[in-house]
């Protein structure tokens, strides 16, 4: 992801939730992720607890697994990251 981009999605991620969540905590969670870890669905459920600790916002069970399956479905890759993150910022 560009700079501007990731930016983008900082201060968008960061109004929604209304928590102050910082570009290198963001980094962090994201230097973990690799292509491997959006086809497990234990790694998925991993990553989503982290974000959701990261941002101090629950995810319940039933939107744990809509994501899970949505990932699954959508084949997605690294490569098609950005526009997962776009449409769940819409939301």
């Amino acid at each position: 992801m560009d700079n501007k981009f990731s930016k983008d999605i900082l201060g968008a991620v960061n109004k929604k939730t209304g928590k102050n969540i910082s570009e290198g905590a963001i980094k962090k969670i994201a230097s973990n992720v690799n292509s491997g870890t959006l086809q497990s669905e234990v790694q998925i459920r991993n990553l989503i607890k982290q974000v959701s600790a990261m941002a101090k916002v629950p995810v319940s069970e039933e939107t744990t697994k809509e994501i899970i399956n949505a990932v699954k479905k959508s084949g997605m890759s690294l490569n098609n990251l950005e526009s997962l993150v776009k449409m769940m910022i819409k939301k």
